[in-house]
């Protein structure tokens, strides 16, 4: 008991609480825990957000494209993690994103319903919710406002930022330079020269049709 009181107290939405609470909360709720396979699907973009997805275990990678599939974006996360929190609630209530296993993970789901009628009883986790929800629109907001430098490499390393949910860690951008230098109003081949001298520093790979960053923060800070 004491292994999964330590699990659960990494996750996010749980930090702070103290043991009476998590064993008040383990008693009334029924924890549905599942193992996932490497490579297989947990969720897919446009389902209904109908539960909190916590991973406990592992290494997880989510997809998220734009709305006309000219390119998207690929994240790696480990555990503790939890999924799309601000997906449950509001005008949007579907994953905007799927999510595919790396490794074996271990996961454990709690319906929305538990979630309102037992888990936001405790102010620890409700404010918890909170900044997270709030943070993330803050983060956005500050992209949302915030002008690059006026040089190619900037508003490259801008629009990178902008559509990244967790800022650290490994990235695989699938995107033609074309639509890239479209998208930033710069031609193909001043974006290719630009990627280019980032391959050469070490920050980026550049594949066909794609480029994949394995330390985003070295690459937004360093470069």
């Amino acid at each position: 008991m004491d292994t999964m009181f330590d699990k659960l107290l990494l996750l996010p939405l749980f930090q702070g609480l103290v043991h009476n609470d998590l064993t008040c909360i383990l008693e009334k709720i029924k924890l549905n825990f599942v193992k996932h396979e490497a490579g297989e699907w947990l969720l897919k973009k446009g389902t209904p957000c109908e539960q909190l997805v916590f991973i406990l275990k592992g290494e997880i990678s989510f997809t998220t494209t734009a709305d006309d599939n000219s390119y998207s974006i690929t994240e790696f996360v480990s555990a503790p993690y939890v999924i799309e929190p601000y997906s449950m609630f509001g005008m949007y209530t579907s994953y905007t994103a799927s999510y595919r296993a790396e490794t074996e993970v271990h996961v454990f789901y709690i319906s929305k319903d538990l979630v309102m009628k037992q888990l936001f009883k405790f102010d620890i986790f409700r404010l918890n919710y909170m900044n997270i929800i709030t943070k993330r629109a803050q983060v956005k907001n500050l992209h949302l406002w915030t002008k690059p430098d006026s040089d190619i490499q900037s508003r490259i390393l801008h629009f990178i930022e902008s559509h990244l949910e967790v800022p650290i860690g490994k990235k695989i951008l699938k995107i033609k330079m074309t639509t890239l230098g479209q998208i930033i109003n710069e031609t193909r081949i001043t974006v290719s020269e630009v990627l280019n001298d980032l391959q050469d520093k070490g920050l980026v790979e550049l594949r066909r049709g794609s480029f994949i960053i394995y330390d985003a923060d070295k690459l937004l800070t360093k470069s």
